[in-house]
């Protein structure tokens, strides 16, 4: 069972979303805030599998929410997906060095937000490809954080290699195929990349592997 939370300071988004998501067998809302503030106590209390968090609330916005969200080892296994009226705008790239695991339009399709949510909660980047494109101007413009620059230089070239797939998409299953190696030894490769880099998420891989141009934009 997928268990969810939802942070939104609109109720008739957050009833729609319940509604829809309730109506899953596997997918349960285990909580609702209306503020970011509360939206962090609650995934504290409840430990949500994926958090649905809206950018701008009052109390305390949902950049800040995931910020520290991300930065409580309690809360590792929270995976954050942001809620955006625009689609990319300007919270997009903020949102996922903060922490989150990806994003989503508000209006999007009903069997998009429903795979939105279980591709989150397996931990996977949750970001199209249509998306990545437009993002990487924002990810190579950027100076590379000092600890990731650090962590960049502990990389194994194998290690190396596996984030530059993970950037170009590829799940695990697919990158141990490329690589003629097992998909347990990719996961590891994956595990100790995140722990160099500092990296909470295979998003936020996808950032530094632009970032450190580990990866050619198309």
């Amino acid at each position: 069972m997928i268990r969810v939370l939802l942070v939104d300071d609109q109720p008739l988004i957050r009833a729609g979303f319940r509604a829809l998501l309730e109506a899953e067998e596997d997918i349960e809302v285990v909580a609702e805030a209306a503020d970011g503030l509360r939206g962090v106590e609650l995934a504290a209390a409840h430990l949500p599998d994926v958090a649905l968090i809206d950018v701008q609330m009052p109390v305390l916005d949902g950049i800040e929410a995931t910020r520290r969200i991300a930065a409580d080892p309690r809360l590792s296994g929270v995976h954050v997906v942001i809620l955006t009226n625009y689609g990319l705008d300007e919270y997009v790239y903020d949102a996922l060095r903060a922490g989150a695991g990806g994003f989503l339009v508000k209006d999007t399709e009903p069997a998009d937000l429903l795979h939105g949510v279980r591709v989150a909660a397996r931990g996977d980047a949750l970001l199209s490809p249509a998306i990545t494109r437009r993002l990487i101007g924002e990810f190579v413009a950027r100076p590379l954080d000092g600890r990731v620059g650090a962590g960049l230089a502990e990389l194994t070239n194998r290690e190396r290699e596996v984030v530059a797939l993970v950037a170009g998409g590829l799940s695990n299953d697919e990158i141990a195929e490329h690589l003629v190696i097992s998909p347990v030894t990719v996961k590891t490769h994956v595990s100790r990349a995140m722990t160099k880099l500092h990296a909470r998420d295979r998003a936020q891989l996808v950032v530094f592997a632009y970032q450190a141009r580990l990866v050619t934009p198309p």
